[in-house]
């Protein structure tokens, strides 16, 4: 499961890219992502807020993601594209 909010013209806000555990690591997360936010191909900013879990920085910058301001012990990761 994928969701987005947006305003169709400046943001777009990532939400809830979810893969049952079982289903992990098959390129799902990343076709959901894809999918989810072709519709908003022209909006000028897509931001992401995630949990600081192992593997997400690395997934998320794979599909094109900044972190946008790293800190050490967050348990929540900004991200911007």
């Amino acid at each position: 499961m994928a969701r987005v909010v947006s305003d169709f013209g400046t943001i777009v806000h990532l939400q809830d890219v979810l893969v049952d555990p079982g289903m992990q690591r098959r390129g799902i997360g990343a076709e959901l992502v894809v999918r989810v936010l072709e519709p908003f191909a022209d909006v000028r900013q897509t931001v992401l807020l995630t949990d600081a879990g192992p593997g997400l920085t690395a997934f998320y910058m794979s599909l094109g993601f900044s972190e946008a301001a790293p800190s050490a012990g967050a348990t929540v990761r900004a991200f911007v594209r």
